[in-house]
């Protein structure tokens, strides 16, 4: 039954990454920490040079699933009406591969007298390097010309967009990425790759709820949409103690808006829940850790998901911003 669960777990990995149409982007249970990766919005929020490293690892235990890599910088200039950024994440999944480099630009206005209240406009371009490994691919039938020799890779262009606003205690943005896809559905060299890449739509949003000098409740939310697979919805829900830890917990469900006909009517809306835990080690130094535990029958399979990251900015005299709490 070991060796059955791998198996399981392996096809289950693999029959998603090849050609699939609904395929979620990666997805980091911190998405709260990590706007850039979301939005190219919040490039800037900080008001300071601030750099983010994410790694994830996903259903271990299971071979060929999912592993995420995201590096990231960011900074707000022209008196902080421009936010600039750069993003660079890999995924590997089963065979399949992504490498993604965008530059973001944010246009920032501020909108009351104390500047704590900003509108940002967000742009991101950027390339993709999407690869096929066959040798990783068994086929089912001998000659089958869609499974390819060897590694296969190929260049594609990358656009982002999207909208973010944010006061001391508030904020939602909503972003979407892939916007290339119609046209490179056309390209011949595109389609023999047989990897796909769908547009994303994500909604997000949170509040800051102060109890008193030593406690803030902060819950949020992230809607993640391809058009194509379940619809995604992440909840989470901390406690900062004393500014300096945070500690909370998430859960991850699948939500249908509207009909989507390649998608069976039973599939469970449950995926995940875990633990978040982050801690400022220094005022601009914070290091988290995420725990996710698979709720659906691949939990039978796997050892859950493990998240690390890590966030540094710069402190300068020439932010204005009051402390914030996202």
């Amino acid at each position: 039954m070991k060796y059955f669960g791998k198996i399981m777990g392996l096809f289950l990995v693999v029959s998603v990454s090849i050609k699939s149409y609904g395929q979620q982007n990666a997805q980091f249970g911190q998405y709260a920490f990590n706007g850039l990766y979301i939005n190219p919005a919040y490039a800037g929020y900080k008001e300071e040079l601030y750099l983010q490293l994410f790694a994830r690892a996903q259903w271990t235990g299971i071979k060929g699933a999912l592993q995420t890599l995201s590096i990231s910088a960011d900074e707000a200039i022209s008196n902080e009406s421009i936010g600039v950024g750069a993003i660079i994440s890999k995924d590997k999944i089963g065979a399949q591969s992504a490498l993604t480099a965008s530059a973001n630009f944010a246009y920032r206005i501020k909108i009351d007298r104390t500047e704590t209240k900003v509108l940002a406009f967000g742009l991101g371009i950027g390339l993709m390097q999407l690869g096929l490994n066959g040798s990783l691919l068994e086929p089912i039938e001998q000659g089958d010309t869609r499974i390819p020799t060897g590694s296969v890779n190929q260049i594609v262009p990358d656009l982002r967009a999207g909208f973010h606003y944010s006061s001391d205690k508030f904020f939602v943005g909503f972003s979407a990425n892939n916007l290339f896809c119609s046209i490179l559905s056309t390209d011949v060299a595109y389609k023999l790759l047989n990897v796909k890449v769908q547009p994303h739509f994500y909604l997000t949003s949170g509040f800051a709820f102060p109890f008193n000098d030593t406690l803030v409740f902060k819950p949020t939310f992230l809607i993640k949409e391809d058009l194509h697979g379940p619809t995604s919805l992440d909840l989470n829900a901390f406690l900062l103690i004393k500014d300096r830890f945070w500690i909370g917990g998430m859960y991850r469900s699948s939500l249908q808006i509207f009909p989507k006909s390649n998608l069976e009517s039973n599939l469970p809306a449950r995926s995940a829940i875990g633990l978040i835990s982050e801690w400022f080690v220094r005022q601009n130094l914070r290091i988290g850790y995420g725990y996710d535990y698979t709720l659906n029958k691949l939990g039978n399979y796997d050892y859950g998901s493990h998240e690390i990251s890590i966030g540094y900015y710069l402190l300068t005299r020439k932010s204005r911003r009051p402390k914030c709490y996202f």
